[in-house]
């Protein structure tokens, strides 16, 4: 089985749908990482050292390669990243290893059968 990691870097306001959009469309779980800070093209402004920029969370997902464009997309979707600048961004890269999923390989293996 061979895998892609979808990074996902998400408004905090918006990690709930962005994790629903994922689950719906076959990704197994995620590690969330809270309170991440982002700059885009324009520089966040400050007051007294205090950002005024919203929170970010990064989210990290294990999912099937066959899965993982479907996933991608719908991501993009419920975080609205083409909608909105500096809302979030999501990527994938290639896994060449993983350990620690046998428990989800079963589910996995039954959404790409039904998928193909």
């Amino acid at each position: 089985m061979h895998f892609k990691m979808i990074i996902v870097f998400v408004e905090d306001r918006k990690t709930d749908a962005v994790l629903n959009a994922a689950r719906e469309n076959g990704a197994t779980g995620a590690t969330i990482i809270h309170n991440a800070r982002g700059e885009g093209l324009k520089v966040s402004k400050t007051f007294f050292g205090l950002s005024l920029e919203t929170q970010r969370d990064v989210l990290l997902l294990l999912v099937e390669e066959h899965l993982s464009r479907s996933i991608l997309e719908k991501i993009n979707l419920a975080g609205g990243f083409d909608d909105e600048p500096g809302t979030g961004i999501a990527l994938q890269i290639d896994v060449e290893d993983a350990v620690g999923v046998v428990s989800q390989a079963q589910k996995i293996t039954t959404d790409v059968e039904e998928l193909l």
